[in-house]
Formats: C-alpha cells, sequence, structure tokens
C-alpha cells in the first residue's frame, strides 16, 4: 500500500511537469503509456518483469520524447536493487533529445531523487513492519509453546500426584495387613487356646463375645485394606505398560477414562487387552495396532486393532478369544471381531452393570 501511494505522489508530480513542459503538445499516449508500465512493474515485482519493462520504457522514449518525465516512476521500481544500472540506458533518450527545455530536464533530476528518497523510506518502513510482524508472531508461538509446555507439566504433576497417593494407599495397606493384621490374627489364636483349655463356664461367654469382636475387627480391617489395595490399581499405568513393552510393531495407546471403574473391571481390561496384544504378536502380520479405551456415559468402550492381513477367524475355536468373550459376558458386556482392512475387537461393557457386579461380588 505504501509504494502504491508513492508512485500516485510520484505520477502526478510527474504529470505536473509534464503538462508544464511548452514542448509536451498535450499528448495522451506518453501519459497513457507511463500509467500502463507503472501499473505493470508494480503487478510483476520480479527482476525479470522489471528489466523487460524498464526495457520497454526507454525504447518508447525515442519516439515519444514527452515519456521521458515519466521515467522517475519506472525508476522508483530500478533503485536499490541489484539491477538498477540499467536506468543508465535511459541516458541514450536523453541524448537524442538534449534540445528540450534545460529546466525541464533539472526538474526530471531533481523527481528522480525525490523518487530514490520516497523509495528509501518505503523500504525502510517496509523492513521495520516485516520485523515487527516477525517478533509478533515469534512471540505468539512463543506463548503457545509456553502454554503447551505449562500444560504438560501440571498433568505430569497431577499424574505424579496421583501416582505417590495410590503408592502411599499400598503402603497403608501393606502396614496394616503385615502388622495390625498380624495381631488381631495372634490375638485370635490366643483367644481359641484359652476358650479350649478353660474350665469356668462363666468365663466363657465373655471370652466368646471378646472372640467375636476381634473377629469383627480382623474382617473390617481384611475389607478396608482389599479396598485400598483395589482403588491403588492404577489402569492407565498397568496399559501404558503394556503398551510400551510392545515391540511387535507400532502402537498408539490412547487412553480417555475420567471416573475410576470397579476393580474387577479394572483387572478384566488388563487382562482383556494383554490377551489382544498376544495374539497380535502370536497371530498377526501387520505394521501397526492401537488400544483404545474410552468412557461413555452409560459405558466403557474398548478398541483394540491392527492392520494385518485375516484369512479366517473362528471365535469358537480360537482359546484367547474365547477367554475375552468370556470375561466381557460376565460383565454383560458386548464382544464384537471386525475383519475389513485388518483386525478389530470392538468390546461395551455397560457402566450400571459393573456395579451391580461389584456388589453382588
Amino acid at each position: 500500500m505504501m509504494n502504491l501511494t508513492d508512485k500516485v505522489i510520484l505520477f502526478a508530480s510527474c504529470l505536473v511537469v509534464y503538462l508544464l513542459d511548452p514542448a509536451a503538445g498535450m499528448e495522451i499516449a506518453p501519459v497513457l503509456t507511463a500509467v500502463i508500465i507503472g501499473c505493470l512493474m508494480f503487478y510483476y515485482d520480479s527482476k525479470y518483469a522489471s528489466l523487460l519493462l524498464a526495457s520497454v520504457f526507454i525504447v518508447a522514449c525515442i519516439p515519444m520524447p514527452g515519456l521521458l518525465f515519466f521515467f522517475p516512476l519506472v525508476g522508483y521500481d530500478l533503485v536499490f536493487r541489484p539491477w538498477q544500472w540499467i536506468g543508465l540506458a535511459a541516458l541514450v533518450p536523453v541524448a537524442i533529445h538534449w534540445g528540450r527545455s534545460d529546466v525541464m530536464m533539472a526538474v526530471l533530476v531533481l523527481l528522480l531523487g525525490f523518487a530514490a528518497i520516497l523509495k528509501r523510506r518505503t523500504d525502510g518502513q517496509l523492513k521495520l513492519l516485516a520485523s515487527f510482524y516477525e517478533l509478533r508472531d515469534s512471540s505468539r508461538e512463543m506463548a503457545l509453546v509456553l502454554k503447551r509446555q505449562n500444560q504438560e507439566l501440571m498433568e505430569k504433576q497431577d499424574d505424579r500426584i496421583s501416582l505417590a497417593t495410590l503408592n502411599e494407599r499400598n503402603r497403608i495397606a501393606r502396614e496394616i495387613h503385615d502388622n495390625v493384621g498380624h495381631l488381631l490374627s495372634s490375638s485370635l489364636l490366643q483367644m481359641g487356646a484359652m476358650l479350649a483349655v478353660t474350665k469356668d463356664e462363666k468365663a466363657r461367654p465373655p471370652l466368646l463375645t471378646l472372640k467375636a469382636t476381634l473377629s469383627e475387627a480382623m474382617d473390617s480391617i481384611r475389607q478396608s485394606v482389599h479396598n485400598l489395595y483395589d482403588e491403588s490399581v492404577d489402569l492407565y499405568a498397568q496399559l501404558k505398560e503394556l503398551a510400551d513393552k510392545f515391540t511387535f510393531c507400532t502402537l498408539d495407546f490412547d487412553y480417555e477414562i475420567q471416573s475410576n471403574p470397579d476393580k474387577r473391571l479394572k483387572y478384566a481390561l488388563i487382562s482383556i487387552v494383554k490377551e489382544a496384544l498376544s495374539n497380535i504378536v502370536r497371530h498377526s502380520n501387520g505394521t501397526w495396532a492401537s488400544v483404545t479405551l474410552r468412557e461413555h456415559p452409560a459405558f466403557y468402550q474398548l478398541v483394540v486393532r491392527d492392520n494385518g492381513q485375516v484369512k479366517s477367524i473362528n471365535t469358537d475355536s480360537g482359546i484367547g478369544l474365547k477367554n475375552i468373550e468370556s470375561r466381557v459376558e460376565a460383565f454383560e458386556g458386548i464382544m464384537r471381531v471386525h475383519t475389513k482392512d485388518g483386525f478389530a475387537l470392538f468390546i461395551s461393557i455397560p457402566k450400571e452393570k459393573t456395579v451391580e457386579e461389584a456388589a453382588a461380588e
């Protein structure tokens, strides 16, 4: 836009000088030629186009002397370029038409200097503007990179906190099981020995009551330990470990579970993925596989696929697929096998059924 403004100013100045020349004769051809060549040089801003159009302009100045007054318009696109020396060729038509007004020729030289000043100023402003845009884009890119890195750090921090919490639960469960559980077991054994050797019938009811209390405490602690241990099972970590250890082919792992599934479902999903990956190693010739586990409002969805060639699939004869199907049916889920464009195993397990199974357990 700034280049266009400069060329409009130059054209207006050249036109005024041309109209003030007494020998111009009000010819319209030089004006139209200057406008056309000036517009073409503005549109085709390249080395070869500039050289060609400048050459055409200089040659046209020989039959049309008035065209020389518009040379600053063409010189604007030549100055401060590697090919600016072609402008010296304009000395040929100048020498041919030297008999024109010396004043007008002096004004023409001044306009050439004015064009050079405008070009220098505009090039400087464009460079500053380009530097500004580059700095702005770099700042935005850096801000996006920092934002993404910050998000990754927060996600890693959440994962570490979650892992530390699960490890602490596991440690507490082991401590309770090894220490308190051992003491209660010893107390129950001692209580049983006392009941076996005591002969005082009056002392037996309190001892029986104490034994029942200790048994109830033992059952409560055992249940708490099991709950702590089951909650300490990190489904994502277990599946990610399986994916990292899978080296048969390229494996994509996609995990989108927000809730904490039931312990039986966790173990079932881990076993299913392990069996499915083992089947890929044993039976597939694929170069790519994927494991996708997603949570939907009403069910969990597990998809294991690979791009290997499938000859024939018989779910009734395959032990691995039978094991997977039996685990899915235990939760009243659905298993589907697709063999188009590779092998794909689709499993859907309803959430409500998993809760009922856990309660029944």
